[in-house]
Formats: C-alpha cells, sequence, structure tokens
C-alpha cells in the first residue's frame, strides 16, 4: 500500500436539529458529519463527487462502523477529521470527531466505497486509475 495518506478536517457546531429527544446528537447524523469531512477530503486531491461522475464511476458506500464514545451536545463546536487509508481497490476513509473545546474524542468510525462503472454498472475489483492519477498529484 501507498504512503499517500491525505488527511482533512472540518469544523461543523451542532445545530439544534441534529438533537434527539435526549438532547444529544441522533447517532445518524454522525454520518452527515462524515459525509461533510469525506467531501472536504475528496476535494483535496480533485475526485469529488463531480469529478466521479465526469470520470466515468459512481463510488456507492458499501460499508461504514461508528464507534460511540461521548455524546456530542447543541451548540458544541466539534472537529471531524477524516483521512484516506485505503485506495488501491477501495476508498476507505476513517473518521475522528472530537470536541473542539476539550479534545475530547466524541466517535470515530469509517467508510468504505467502491468504484462502479457508470455505464456497465459492474463493480470495480481496482480502484480506477483516475484515483491514482488525482493521489499522484498531491504526493
Amino acid at each position: 500500500m501507498s504512503s499517500i495518506k491525505p488527511s482533512v478536517s472540518v469544523e461543523i457546531q451542532v445545530p439544534f436539529y441534529d438533537l434527539d429527544p435526549m438532547q444529544i446528537v441522533w447517532h445518524g447524523n454522525y454520518l452527515k458529519y462524515f459525509e461533510v469531512a469525506r467531501c472536504a477530503l475528496l476535494e483535496t486531491f480533485d475526485y469529488g463527487y463531480v469529478q466521479m461522475k465526469e470520470s466515468g464511476y459512481m463510488w456507492p458506500i458499501v460499508d461504514s462502523r461508528i464507534k460511540f464514545i461521548n455524546a456530542a451536545t447543541f451548540d458544541q463546536k466539534i472537529r471531524c477529521t477524516a483521512t484516506l487509508i485505503e485506495y488501491e481497490n477501495r476508498i476507505k476513509i476513517d473518521y475522528k470527531i472530537v470536541c473542539l473545546d476539550s479534545g475530547k474524542r466524541l466517535t470515530k468510525g469509517y467508510t468504505t466505497q467502491v468504484a462502479v462503472n457508470l455505464e456497465t454498472k459492474e463493480l470495480q475489483l481496482v480502484s480506477p486509475q483516475i484515483l491514482f492519477e488525482k493521489l499522484a498529484k498531491i504526493s
């Protein structure tokens, strides 16, 4: 595996509408925070969802995992860091969410995406060359 491991952090202030009746962030919203960080990460090597489509591939998420450690709450400022850890045969991104004020870890997880040819709808067993070309530009 190559040593390219781009990483991006985004800051989010928890909005009221992300809370559940117990006044903590509803568990499904952590995936939304992962998505915000994932999009920022993909943009760092110019391979966001628009560029993926233009290159002839879609990259659906086929697996995700979240480990809840501490709850995020209303108006809390959090940092979600996304790090690309695999890309040869799939895109696997690790996430860590921490409280900006205390540094306390709140959540961690990962998502896995695979390339699917838009025209044939066939799963690609190896990541398309375009991904390697995009990543080579940042190494």
